[in-house]
């Protein structure tokens, strides 16, 4: 019996120290990679939002008629990394500064943005691009900050693409050569 009450009571405690964050920068593959690997992170699932249809999938989101974004949904522990290190690490996964466009990646659905769940997500999004700015790491930020009003999960496939195909060119020349930066720049954040 006190066996069962203690499992109960370690996955209650896990369940609530787990929080979620969403970031777009570009194709959601390589949002999802630099993502995946982190410590404190559990799950990183490839979607959309902030659309106007009330559904999406790849096709439609593609045709950029749909108004939504391709983003990553963060499944993480703040007991075990911030939130503000998770936009340390997505704004240095991708290029803030262009509009709609990630290198070859073209469209609105490619845009820069954080949705935020709670004015204090807003408020740390807003506070972390000011202080880039004011570093001097980047001069005219585009990100976007909107509230999140609904998930989408994107279609199996595009779930762990990264992971799962290593090899595919666009993983190999666009993908990994960002991990490799992220792990090299920010290693105190990825296991060994």
């Amino acid at each position: 019996m006190y066996l069962f009450i203690l499992i109960n009571f370690f996955f209650m405690t896990n369940e609530t120290n787990i929080e979620y964050a969403y970031f777009g920068g570009g194709c959601f593959w390589c949002i999802e990679a630099a993502f995946e690997e982190l410590k404190g992170v559990s799950q990183v699932t490839s979607g959309y939002a902030g659309g106007s249809k009330s559904n999406a999938n790849y096709k439609s989101v593609s045709s950029g008629t749909t108004k939504h974004t391709e983003i990553c949904e963060i499944k993480y522990n703040p007991k075990q990394i911030s939130y503000e290190t998770l936009l340390e690490i997505f704004f240095l996964a991708h290029d803030p500064t262009t509009l709609n466009k990630q290198g070859n990646d073209i469209g609105p659905q490619y845009k820069s943005i954080v949705f935020y769940s709670n004015r204090e997500e807003k408020e740390t999004a807003f506070n972390y691009i000011i202080q880039l700015e004011n570093r001097k790491i980047y001069t005219h930020i585009v990100t976007e900050l909107q509230p999140l009003m609904e998930f989408y999960p994107a279609e199996k496939y595009h779930q762990d693409y990264f992971k799962l195909n290593p090899r595919q060119p666009y993983c190999a020349l666009i993908i990994e050569p960002k991990i490799q930066k992220l792990r090299k720049e920010l290693k105190k954040y990825y296991p060994n």
